[in-house]
């Protein structure tokens, strides 16, 4: 026993007492001594209704610790033996014996007691009781996977009698190591490093020295338990592989616990045992090589719940299969087999979303097995809290998932007819749990990401696209399937005035967090620039200087069109695009020759010459990124081609199905794909329009105003004048007022809306005052305005601004419609 340094330091022997078949004694099964020459020193059996220490335990299934000058048989009861401990610890006495009896249990069943003696009364400290406690872990497990054990629960069968040599259950066959996370150094016995297959002497204490012994497919469960950050609560298991020298392969249980030293600093405690009984049969091998690719292939949580349900419930023969991930103390489920929701019982009640999720705290055998972390198997589930009831009346397993020092989550399987567990069974449901654990992690953590990264593009884009006059507008944005889901394409569509509206289609260079934030300036100045009136090529260029300003190394190309919705008329702009393309009402489909610039942010002083473009009630014009256009496999060319054949052959009536068709089936992209269409129907009424410049005299107002009387009257339109006359009173009297140089009047008539608009050269907005009192001697103009106006506002133009308001015509009888219509032709 000399040589098992950390679990047995001070320990003279070590027994193990099972229950005899009448069950009202515990008999020695096992013992090993440091002396074997002297003689057996256990009791050959004890009472189960004594007072030993072995007793005690076995019955109150706690450990029990006992120090006394003659320990004898131990025949002391529990709570002496503890007061007697306590009474040797103060006093620090050397003499005598001490002994801990720990409970040995598989699940709810008892299988007996281990025993370990040692010299001295100064006591059992914290941490080697820690190890004593797993010591007794890895011999219950040895001792259930011999049968000992009814698969999870009730009562236990009989335990194999004891075996010559004392090592049956594998009593002198363990070893143990400590972590301590605050310098990552391993502490290990010889045992330990015999099972790992490494030399005591060239052993160096590092992490990454046990991990290079490890099968690569294994190291992601251990790195997690022995990484410096490793702070699992409570005891937990775990089964891994080493790789012998000669390349034989060779399982091994750890069994760890993480405890506080004396300074408070966490302390990492296990115990390493041979686990070849665990080594799965070649078809279970099979199927955990196919569950492995299958994970490895798995994107996202949905992805893993299916390889879960397909790599487990048809090869076991299970009828139902849960995967559920634990969030803040509830159990989120993430894919079951079958649908139905009667199989889950009390869950049906908490259906919040497309599947359940329960507290833990109406689930307690799973907060039990989350807690332990360790596979927990049942001949049935009848008997069991309602909300698993259900889950397998012939057998049921839950395996807690591990993950990055954590429990990520647990899967239950359940059988409808009687199942039995055998090893290698529950071997591949161990080394699964493992597997799945880490794939969850890995899926949720990829779609927290692509939910993040998704919510970045959508704040970054257009929420939805305007209404337009004579005119559909519709967009679509795919990101790339590889990397992050996030890049630098973008659209937008801008209604500059109430004539005119600015197509923009862009890509930043690169497919990152970068080019996506570069992308959201450029996108914000293109349409300040727009909404402030400049042309199309001024646009271009005050976007340019702005990407050489920002200090980067990204540029981007970009194509603007300025569309004329009352005329058809366009002019576009090209910034290194791709070429828009137009199809016309006869389904002849053409690219635009449009003469382009160098992309953005390349020359400073670039000229980005315009291109007119006309364009017929019924076409439809599209602009896309090259992500549409151009792969590794499609040449740029070609994919403008299929862009062509496609657009001729849609229906231009529906734009939506149009883009759906240009965008195609394919899954998997190379590069982000950004797509506007514009179809144009034409104005059912043209618009008319009159303009007037105001000049800056004491009478401008009445000049004004005679003006508007005018065009209404050449315009046979005689409803709401007065209201129309005010209007024009107090906007012109605003602009005289507060501004200086040129103002224009612009008259408006569409449809049922007349619209009045003034603009100078301030770019200051008027401002509503808060209250007016009865002195005030300005200020009610635009209160004036706000009053009998549908609709007003203020939108910058040319380094100045336009104040509008939008006057609605009531509908006239029919006769006096038809006099208009008759003296407009």
């Amino acid at each position: 026993m000399a040589e098992q340094g950390m679990v047995f330091a001070g320990a003279t022997a070590a027994a193990v007492y099972v229950p005899d078949e009448q069950a009202d004694r515990l008999r020695l099964s096992e013992a090993v001594e440091e002396n074997p020459e002297d003689g057996v020193r256990f009791p050959v059996s004890f009472a189960l209704s004594g007072r030993s220490a072995v007793a005690e335990a076995f019955r109150t299934r706690h450990p029990v610790w006992h120090a006394s000058a003659e320990t004898g048989g131990a025949e002391v009861a529990g709570p002496r033996a503890a007061a007697s401990g306590a009474a040797a610890d103060a006093t620090g006495e050397d003499g005598g014996e001490w002994l801990e009896a720990v409970p040995l249990t598989c699940g709810e069943t008892l299988l007996g007691c281990l025993v370990v003696k040692g010299a001295g009364l100064n006591g059992v400290e914290a941490e080697r009781r820690g190890f004593l406690e797993l010591y007794a872990d890895q011999v219950a497990a040895r001792m259930e996977s011999e049968g000992a054990c009814a698969a999870g629960g009730g009562v236990s069968g009989p335990v194999p009698a004891a075996r010559s040599g004392g090592s049956g259950l594998g009593l002198g066959d363990l070893g143990s190591l400590t972590l301590s996370p605050a310098n990552g150094r391993i502490e290990a016995d010889r045992q330990a490093l015999d099972l790992l297959g490494l030399a005591e002497e060239d052993f160096d204490g590092r992490v990454e020295t046990v991990l290079a012994q490890t099968v690569p497919e294994d190291a992601p469960a251990l790195m997690s338990v022995l990484e410096p950050s490793a702070g699992w609560p409570g005891g937990h298991d775990l089964e891994f592989r080493i790789r012998r020298p000669g390349g034989v392969l060779r399982w091994l249980r750890l069994r760890f616990q993480v405890l506080a030293d004396q300074g408070g600093r966490p302390r990492l405690l296990g115990v390493i045992a041979e686990a070849s009984y665990l080594r799965s049969a070649g078809d279970q091998v099979s199927r955990l090589q196919r569950l492995s690719i299958a994970l490895a292939a798995s994107m996202t949580v949905g992805d893993v719940s299916r390889a879960v349900v397909t790599a487990l419930r048809d090869p076991l023969g299970a009828d139902c299969v849960v995967l559920a991930e634990l969030h803040a103390g509830r159990l989120v489920v993430t894919g079951m087999e079958p649908q139905e929701l009667a199989v889950w019982g009390t869950w049906r009640s908490q259906w919040y979303s497309e599947w359940p999720d329960a507290s833990l705290g109406d689930l307690p055998t799973l907060e039990s097995v989350l807690r332990q972390g360790r596979t927990r198997l049942w001949p049935s589930s009848i008997g069991l809290e309602p909300g698993l009831a259900a889950t397998g009346p012939g057998g049921f397993a839950a395996l807690p998932l591990p993950a990055e020092g954590r429990v990520a989550g647990v899967c239950l399987l359940g059988w409808d007819r009687p199942h039995e567990f055998g090893a290698e069974e529950r071997a591949l449901l161990t080394a699964a749990a493992g597997l799945i654990g880490q794939a969850l992690a890995r899926a949720r953590a990829r779609d927290a990401e692509h939910e993040f990264t998704a919510t970045l593009q959508r704040s970054l884009l257009p929420r939805t696209l305007p209404v337009l006059p004579g005119c559909t507008a519709v967009a679509r944005y795919l990101p790339a399937t590889t990397g992050l889901a996030v890049g630098g394409d973008w659209y937008d569509v801008i209604p500059v005035s109430d004539r005119s509206v600015a197509l923009v289609i862009g890509d930043v260079q690169g497919h990152s967090v970068e080019a996506a934030a570069i992308m959201g300036q450029i996108r914000t100045a293109i349409r300040a620039y727009a909404v402030e009136g400049h042309p199309p090529d001024v646009v271009m260029s005050h976007a340019n200087r702005l990407l050489i300003g920002l200090d980067t190394e990204a540029f981007a190309t970009c194509c603007y069109v300025a569309f004329d919705v009352e005329e058809g008329e366009a002019w576009v702009v090209r910034a290194g695009h791709p070429q828009p393309v137009v199809r016309s009402p006869d389904g002849c489909v053409l690219e635009v020759e449009a003469e382009g610039g160098p992309p953005l942010g390349v020359i400073a002083e670039a000229d980005f010459p315009m291109t007119a473009l006309g364009v017929a009630p019924g076409a439809v014009v599209a602009l896309f990124t090259d992500g549409l256009v151009e792969s590794s496999k499609l040449p740029l060319e070609d994919g403008v081609r299929r862009v062509c054949r496609t657009l001729a052959a849609a229906d231009p009536g529906g734009a939506d199905r149009t883009a759906d068709e240009l965008l195609g089936t394919a899954e998997w992209r190379e590069d982000d794909v950004a797509l506007l269409l514009l179809r144009y129907d034409g104005l059912p009424i043209q618009p008319r329009r009159a303009s007037w410049s105001v000049w800056r005299l004491p009478d401008a107002v009445m000049h004004a105003r005679r003006f508007t009387a005018r065009v209404l009257r050449s315009w046979n339109e005689t409803r709401e004048a007065d209201t129309v006359l005010l209007v024009v009173s107090e906007l012109v009297t605003n602009a005289m007022t507060h501004t200086r140089g040129e103002a224009h009047l612009h008259l408006t008539l569409a449809g049922e809306r007349l619209r009045v608009a003034v603009s100078d050269s301030s770019p200051r907005a008027p401002v509503k005052p808060a209250s007016i009192d009865w002195m005030a001697t300005g200020g009610r103009g635009i209160l004036l305005v706000e009053a009998v106006c549908a609709a007003w506002g203020s939108v910058p133009l040319s380094g100045g601004k336009q104040v509008w308001g939008e006057i609605e015509l009531p509908p006239e009888p029919a006769a006096a419609g038809a006099r208009r219509e008759a003296a407009r032709s």
